[in-house]
Protein backbone atom coordinates (compact mmCIF):
# COMPACT_ATOMS: atom_id res chain seq x y z
CA UNK A 1 0.00 0.00 0.00
CA UNK A 2 2.93 2.44 0.82
CA UNK A 3 4.79 1.50 -2.31
CA UNK A 4 1.57 2.29 -3.98
CA UNK A 5 1.18 5.77 -2.08
CA UNK A 6 4.80 6.56 -3.49
CA UNK A 7 4.32 5.77 -7.03
CA UNK A 8 1.02 7.61 -6.79
CA UNK A 9 2.59 10.75 -5.69
CA UNK A 10 5.76 10.12 -8.26
CA UNK A 11 3.49 10.22 -10.78
CA UNK A 12 1.88 13.16 -9.93
CA UNK A 13 4.88 15.36 -8.98
CA UNK A 14 6.37 14.40 -12.74
CA UNK A 15 3.09 14.78 -13.92
CA UNK A 16 2.95 18.19 -12.63
CA UNK A 17 6.88 19.04 -13.46
CA UNK A 18 5.37 19.00 -16.83
CA UNK A 19 3.52 21.10 -16.64
CA UNK A 20 5.00 23.76 -14.57
CA UNK A 21 8.10 23.25 -17.57
CA UNK A 22 5.41 24.21 -19.84
CA UNK A 23 3.85 27.03 -18.61
CA UNK A 24 7.55 28.61 -17.59
CA UNK A 25 8.65 28.22 -21.26
CA UNK A 26 5.59 29.19 -23.20
CA UNK A 27 5.44 32.15 -20.68
CA UNK A 28 9.14 32.55 -21.11
CA UNK A 29 9.63 32.53 -24.57
CA UNK A 30 7.01 35.53 -25.14
CA UNK A 31 8.80 37.48 -22.71
CA UNK A 32 12.15 36.55 -24.85
CA UNK A 33 11.15 37.24 -27.73
CA UNK A 34 9.90 40.61 -26.53
CA UNK A 35 13.15 41.08 -25.39
CA UNK A 36 14.97 40.44 -28.11
CA UNK A 37 12.82 42.75 -30.73
CA UNK A 38 12.17 45.51 -28.43
CA UNK A 39 15.28 45.98 -26.46
CA UNK A 40 18.08 48.76 -27.61
CA UNK A 41 20.54 46.36 -26.32
CA UNK A 42 20.20 43.89 -28.69
CA UNK A 43 18.34 46.30 -31.33
CA UNK A 44 17.22 43.30 -33.87
CA UNK A 45 13.77 44.61 -34.40
CA UNK A 46 12.87 41.92 -37.43
CA UNK A 47 10.71 39.78 -36.33
CA UNK A 48 10.80 38.24 -39.82
CA UNK A 49 14.30 37.42 -39.20
CA UNK A 50 13.68 35.90 -35.60
CA UNK A 51 10.85 33.99 -36.51
CA UNK A 52 12.82 32.51 -39.92
CA UNK A 53 15.82 31.43 -37.48
CA UNK A 54 13.52 29.86 -34.92
CA UNK A 55 12.18 27.42 -37.96
CA UNK A 56 15.30 26.52 -39.44
CA UNK A 57 16.61 26.00 -35.89
CA UNK A 58 14.02 23.25 -35.32
CA UNK A 59 14.04 21.88 -38.71
CA UNK A 60 17.90 21.04 -38.64
CA UNK A 61 17.04 20.22 -35.09
CA UNK A 62 14.29 17.67 -35.84
CA UNK A 63 16.10 16.01 -38.30
CA UNK A 64 19.59 15.48 -36.69
CA UNK A 65 17.44 13.92 -33.25
CA UNK A 66 15.15 11.84 -35.85
CA UNK A 67 17.34 10.61 -38.20
CA UNK A 68 21.14 11.15 -37.23
CA UNK A 69 20.18 10.01 -33.28
CA UNK A 70 16.83 8.47 -34.01
CA UNK A 71 16.10 9.31 -30.38
CA UNK A 72 12.74 10.03 -31.49
CA UNK A 73 10.15 8.58 -34.13
CA UNK A 74 8.74 10.49 -37.25
CA UNK A 75 5.26 8.86 -38.03
CA UNK A 76 4.90 7.15 -41.53
CA UNK A 77 1.89 7.54 -43.70
CA UNK A 78 3.06 10.70 -45.42
CA UNK A 79 2.15 10.68 -49.32
CA UNK A 80 3.16 13.44 -51.83
CA UNK A 81 -0.72 14.44 -51.85
CA UNK A 82 -1.12 14.52 -48.23
CA UNK A 83 1.92 17.23 -48.04
CA UNK A 84 0.74 19.84 -50.75
CA UNK A 85 -2.95 19.35 -49.73
CA UNK A 86 -2.26 19.76 -46.12
CA UNK A 87 1.07 20.50 -44.65
CA UNK A 88 2.17 23.24 -47.25
CA UNK A 89 -1.26 25.06 -46.22
CA UNK A 90 -0.63 24.27 -42.26
CA UNK A 91 3.11 25.45 -42.52
CA UNK A 92 2.18 28.51 -44.69
CA UNK A 93 -0.56 29.79 -41.97
CA UNK A 94 1.86 28.77 -38.81
CA UNK A 95 4.43 30.80 -41.10
CA UNK A 96 2.00 33.53 -41.06
CA UNK A 97 0.76 33.62 -36.90
CA UNK A 98 4.09 33.64 -35.89
CA UNK A 99 5.47 36.45 -38.20
CA UNK A 100 2.63 38.64 -37.51
CA UNK A 101 2.10 37.54 -33.72
CA UNK A 102 6.02 38.98 -33.09
CA UNK A 103 5.64 41.51 -34.86
CA UNK A 104 2.58 42.89 -32.69
CA UNK A 105 5.19 43.20 -30.44
CA UNK A 106 6.92 46.14 -31.90
CA UNK A 107 3.88 48.17 -31.32
CA UNK A 108 1.83 46.57 -28.31
CA UNK A 109 2.48 44.86 -24.93
CA UNK A 110 2.77 41.67 -24.14
CA UNK A 111 0.00 41.77 -22.16
CA UNK A 112 -2.53 43.35 -24.49
CA UNK A 113 -1.26 41.31 -27.27
CA UNK A 114 -2.55 38.71 -24.79
CA UNK A 115 -5.96 39.33 -24.45
CA UNK A 116 -6.54 40.13 -28.17
CA UNK A 117 -5.29 36.26 -28.45
CA UNK A 118 -8.66 35.35 -26.36
CA UNK A 119 -10.49 36.23 -29.53
CA UNK A 120 -9.18 33.28 -31.15
CA UNK A 121 -12.42 30.13 -30.31
CA UNK A 122 -14.21 32.77 -32.13
CA UNK A 123 -11.98 32.78 -35.29
CA UNK A 124 -11.61 29.16 -34.74
CA UNK A 125 -15.52 28.55 -34.57
CA UNK A 126 -16.92 30.87 -37.24
CA UNK A 127 -13.83 29.35 -40.01
CA UNK A 128 -14.79 25.98 -38.59
CA UNK A 129 -18.43 26.71 -39.41
CA UNK A 130 -17.49 28.06 -42.78
CA UNK A 131 -15.62 25.21 -43.86
CA UNK A 132 -18.43 22.63 -42.48
CA UNK A 133 -16.51 21.30 -39.71
CA UNK A 134 -18.86 23.13 -36.48
CA UNK A 135 -22.64 23.54 -36.33
CA UNK A 136 -24.28 27.00 -35.47
CA UNK A 137 -26.80 27.06 -32.27
CA UNK A 138 -27.78 29.23 -29.53
CA UNK A 139 -24.77 27.93 -27.09
CA UNK A 140 -22.09 28.49 -28.99
CA UNK A 141 -23.43 31.66 -30.29
CA UNK A 142 -23.65 32.87 -26.43
CA UNK A 143 -20.42 31.59 -25.93
CA UNK A 144 -18.48 33.75 -28.66
CA UNK A 145 -20.58 36.90 -28.01
CA UNK A 146 -19.53 36.89 -24.45
CA UNK A 147 -15.47 36.33 -25.58
CA UNK A 148 -16.10 39.36 -27.77
CA UNK A 149 -17.08 40.99 -25.04
CA UNK A 150 -14.62 40.34 -22.90
CA UNK A 151 -11.78 41.66 -25.75
CA UNK A 152 -13.48 44.20 -26.72
CA UNK A 153 -13.75 45.78 -22.94
CA UNK A 154 -10.12 44.59 -22.23
CA UNK A 155 -9.21 46.87 -25.25
CA UNK A 156 -11.30 49.81 -24.24
CA UNK A 157 -9.42 49.69 -20.88
CA UNK A 158 -6.18 49.96 -22.97
CA UNK A 159 -3.91 53.34 -22.54
CA UNK A 160 -1.49 53.18 -25.01
CA UNK A 161 -3.32 51.05 -27.43
CA UNK A 162 -2.14 51.18 -30.81
CA UNK A 163 -3.81 49.98 -33.86
CA UNK A 164 -1.17 48.94 -36.60
CA UNK A 165 -0.27 46.27 -33.72
CA UNK A 166 -3.87 45.39 -33.07
CA UNK A 167 -4.13 44.97 -36.95
CA UNK A 168 -0.72 42.33 -36.75
CA UNK A 169 -2.24 40.61 -33.40
CA UNK A 170 -5.59 40.13 -35.17
CA UNK A 171 -3.85 38.99 -38.54
CA UNK A 172 -1.78 36.42 -36.21
CA UNK A 173 -4.84 35.21 -34.74
CA UNK A 174 -6.43 34.49 -38.05
CA UNK A 175 -3.31 33.02 -39.34
CA UNK A 176 -3.69 30.41 -36.19
CA UNK A 177 -7.03 29.85 -36.40
CA UNK A 178 -6.85 28.60 -40.03
CA UNK A 179 -3.70 26.59 -39.17
CA UNK A 180 -5.83 24.33 -36.40
CA UNK A 181 -8.77 23.87 -39.06
CA UNK A 182 -6.40 22.65 -41.48
CA UNK A 183 -4.79 20.49 -38.68
CA UNK A 184 -8.69 19.41 -38.08
CA UNK A 185 -8.54 18.49 -41.79
CA UNK A 186 -5.90 16.48 -41.30
CA UNK A 187 -6.41 14.30 -38.84
CA UNK A 188 -10.18 13.73 -39.60
CA UNK A 189 -10.26 14.10 -43.50
CA UNK A 190 -7.07 12.43 -44.29
CA UNK A 191 -7.59 10.21 -41.81
CA UNK A 192 -3.47 10.45 -40.70
CA UNK A 193 -2.48 10.83 -37.17
CA UNK A 194 0.82 12.41 -36.11
CA UNK A 195 2.44 13.32 -33.43
CA UNK A 196 3.91 16.61 -32.65
CA UNK A 197 7.49 15.73 -32.70
CA UNK A 198 5.84 14.12 -36.54
CA UNK A 199 4.16 17.98 -36.78
CA UNK A 200 7.62 19.57 -36.50
CA UNK A 201 9.42 17.83 -38.55
CA UNK A 202 7.31 17.89 -41.69
CA UNK A 203 5.95 21.55 -40.61
CA UNK A 204 9.41 23.37 -39.64
CA UNK A 205 10.66 23.05 -43.20
CA UNK A 206 7.65 24.55 -45.04
CA UNK A 207 7.49 27.24 -42.25
CA UNK A 208 10.91 28.60 -42.76
CA UNK A 209 10.03 28.51 -46.47
CA UNK A 210 7.60 30.53 -46.09
CA UNK A 211 9.22 32.94 -43.65
CA UNK A 212 12.45 33.21 -46.05
CA UNK A 213 10.74 34.46 -49.20
CA UNK A 214 9.21 37.99 -47.75
CA UNK A 215 12.28 38.15 -45.46
CA UNK A 216 14.48 38.51 -48.65
CA UNK A 217 12.39 40.86 -49.65
CA UNK A 218 10.60 43.02 -46.48
CA UNK A 219 13.38 42.66 -43.96
CA UNK A 220 17.02 41.49 -45.57
CA UNK A 221 17.38 45.48 -47.43
CA UNK A 222 16.71 46.75 -44.21
CA UNK A 223 18.84 45.02 -42.22
CA UNK A 224 22.15 45.47 -44.96
CA UNK A 225 20.97 49.35 -44.97
CA UNK A 226 21.22 49.22 -41.27
CA UNK A 227 24.83 47.84 -41.30
CA UNK A 228 25.72 45.93 -38.02
CA UNK A 229 23.29 44.92 -36.05
CA UNK A 230 24.16 43.97 -32.09
CA UNK A 231 23.26 40.03 -31.83
CA UNK A 232 25.33 38.06 -29.91
CA UNK A 233 25.52 34.68 -30.82
CA UNK A 234 24.53 33.17 -27.52
CA UNK A 235 21.32 35.19 -27.53
CA UNK A 236 20.46 33.83 -30.86
CA UNK A 237 21.31 30.20 -29.82
CA UNK A 238 19.42 30.44 -26.54
CA UNK A 239 16.55 31.77 -27.97
CA UNK A 240 16.35 28.84 -31.28
CA UNK A 241 16.73 26.61 -28.40
CA UNK A 242 13.58 27.84 -25.90
CA UNK A 243 11.82 27.46 -29.13
CA UNK A 244 12.05 24.49 -29.63
CA UNK A 245 12.29 23.34 -25.87
CA UNK A 246 8.85 24.52 -25.68
CA UNK A 247 7.71 22.36 -28.47
CA UNK A 248 8.72 19.20 -26.67
CA UNK A 249 7.09 20.31 -23.63
CA UNK A 250 4.25 20.36 -24.98
CA UNK A 251 4.56 16.85 -26.48
CA UNK A 252 5.59 16.12 -22.73
CA UNK A 253 2.53 17.64 -21.21
CA UNK A 254 0.30 16.03 -24.01
CA UNK A 255 1.53 12.83 -23.52
CA UNK A 256 1.45 12.50 -19.56
CA UNK A 257 -1.89 14.94 -19.30
CA UNK A 258 -5.92 14.82 -19.78
CA UNK A 259 -7.48 17.13 -22.50
CA UNK A 260 -9.17 19.18 -19.72
CA UNK A 261 -5.64 19.37 -17.99
CA UNK A 262 -3.59 21.22 -21.16
CA UNK A 263 -6.72 23.47 -21.04
CA UNK A 264 -6.42 24.88 -17.48
CA UNK A 265 -2.75 24.78 -18.04
CA UNK A 266 -3.27 27.15 -20.91
CA UNK A 267 -5.85 29.80 -19.33
CA UNK A 268 -2.77 29.22 -16.26
CA UNK A 269 -0.29 30.57 -18.85
CA UNK A 270 -2.55 33.37 -20.15
CA UNK A 271 -3.12 35.32 -16.79
CA UNK A 272 0.90 34.43 -15.86
CA UNK A 273 1.68 36.28 -19.10
CA UNK A 274 -0.49 39.47 -18.76
CA UNK A 275 0.32 39.37 -14.91
CA UNK A 276 4.01 39.24 -15.31
CA UNK A 277 4.80 41.35 -18.40
CA UNK A 278 3.18 44.59 -15.96
CA UNK A 279 6.31 43.88 -13.74
CA UNK A 280 9.01 43.03 -16.41
CA UNK A 281 7.86 45.72 -19.11
CA UNK A 282 7.96 49.47 -19.05
CA UNK A 283 5.21 49.63 -22.02
CA UNK A 284 2.74 47.49 -19.88
CA UNK A 285 0.19 49.56 -18.04
CA UNK A 286 -2.88 47.40 -16.56
CA UNK A 287 -6.35 49.10 -15.68
CA UNK A 288 -9.16 47.81 -13.87
CA UNK A 289 -11.17 47.71 -17.45
CA UNK A 290 -8.16 45.25 -18.98
CA UNK A 291 -8.66 42.99 -16.24
CA UNK A 292 -12.15 43.24 -16.03
CA UNK A 293 -12.73 42.71 -19.55
CA UNK A 294 -9.86 39.68 -20.04
CA UNK A 295 -11.82 38.02 -16.93
CA UNK A 296 -14.90 37.80 -19.07
CA UNK A 297 -13.18 36.67 -22.33
CA UNK A 298 -11.33 33.77 -19.88
CA UNK A 299 -14.80 32.72 -18.59
CA UNK A 300 -15.80 32.27 -22.19
CA UNK A 301 -12.80 30.64 -23.12
CA UNK A 302 -13.43 28.41 -20.23
CA UNK A 303 -16.92 27.65 -21.24
CA UNK A 304 -15.99 27.22 -24.93
CA UNK A 305 -13.44 24.69 -23.79
CA UNK A 306 -16.09 22.68 -21.51
CA UNK A 307 -18.42 22.61 -24.31
CA UNK A 308 -15.93 21.29 -26.79
CA UNK A 309 -14.63 18.39 -24.43
CA UNK A 310 -17.84 17.61 -23.83
CA UNK A 311 -18.20 17.09 -27.50
CA UNK A 312 -15.28 14.83 -27.82
CA UNK A 313 -16.50 12.75 -25.25
CA UNK A 314 -19.85 12.24 -26.61
CA UNK A 315 -17.99 11.07 -29.45
CA UNK A 316 -16.10 7.90 -27.97
CA UNK A 317 -12.87 7.99 -25.84
CA UNK A 318 -12.03 4.61 -28.02
CA UNK A 319 -9.76 7.06 -30.80
CA UNK A 320 -8.51 9.07 -27.64
CA UNK A 321 -6.89 5.97 -25.94
CA UNK A 322 -5.58 4.27 -29.42
CA UNK A 323 -3.70 7.60 -30.38
CA UNK A 324 -3.79 10.50 -27.77
CA UNK A 325 -1.59 12.49 -28.77
CA UNK A 326 -2.73 12.53 -32.21
CA UNK A 327 -6.31 13.65 -30.92
CA UNK A 328 -4.99 16.07 -28.88
CA UNK A 329 -2.62 17.72 -30.85
CA UNK A 330 -4.65 20.77 -31.96
CA UNK A 331 -5.25 21.75 -28.28
CA UNK A 332 -1.97 23.25 -27.71
CA UNK A 333 -0.25 24.86 -30.58
CA UNK A 334 -0.24 28.03 -30.19
CA UNK A 335 2.70 29.16 -27.61
CA UNK A 336 5.58 30.04 -29.98
CA UNK A 337 4.57 33.47 -31.02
Amino acid sequence: MADRIRSFLNEGAVTYAYILLYIALSSGQIFFNKWVLSSKEINFPYPLGLTLLHMVFSSVLCFVLTKVFKVMRVEEGMTLEIYTNSVIPIGATFAMTLWLGNTAYLYISVAFAQMLKAIMPVAVFVLGVAAGLEMMNCRMLFIMSVISFGVLVASYGEININWIGVVYQMGGVVGEALRLIFMEILVKRKGLKLNPVSVMYYVSPCSALCLFIPWIFLEKPRMEAHGTWNFQPVVLLLNSLCTFALNLSVFLVISHTSALTIRVAGVVKDWVVVLMSALLFADTKLTIINLFGYAIAIAGVAAYNNHKLKKEASKGSSNESQHPESIRLTELSTSNS
